[in-house]
């Protein structure tokens, strides 16, 4: 496993971070959804209704959204991660997945927006 890096030279201005989510948001919209929901398949259990991105300090979190399909509890929604860039620094992010322990382990560092992107595309365990 990666070790994740330590130093961020300068924080994200609101223009850098608008910029990035933008970028992130089309990857979502044009590749994850066509890909991993292209539609929404309504079950008896949790299923996916959504994919959509947050920030939160220096770090974007990818999200997936999900509807409980349950006679009990139907229509109750909740979100769970599956992929967060943590910026560390200029244009390079390091590429974090989230365990079922809450805990997050880093699996690719220092690489650039574009090549996180591909990560998340190539690296199962990144996968919605």
């Amino acid at each position: 496993m990666a070790k994740a890096s330590t130093t961020r030279d300068t924080p994200l201005t609101a223009a850098d971070k608008a910029r990035i989510a933008g970028q992130c948001e089309a990857f979502i919209a044009y590749v994850l959804v066509p890909r991993f929901l292209p539609e929404i398949r309504p079950t008896r259990f949790n299923y996916p209704i959504a994919y959509y991105g947050r920030w939160r300090g220096h770090r974007y979190s990818f999200l997936k959204r999900y509807r409980s399909g349950d006679p009990e509890t139907l229509g109750i929604e909740f979100e769970l991660p599956f992929a967060r860039l943590d910026h560390i620094g200029g244009e390079r992010f390091d590429v974090l997945w989230p365990r079922h322990t809450g805990r997050w382990y880093p699996l690719y560092p220092r690489l650039t927006l574009r090549d996180a992107m591909r990560a998340i595309l190539a690296d199962e365990l990144l996968w919605p």
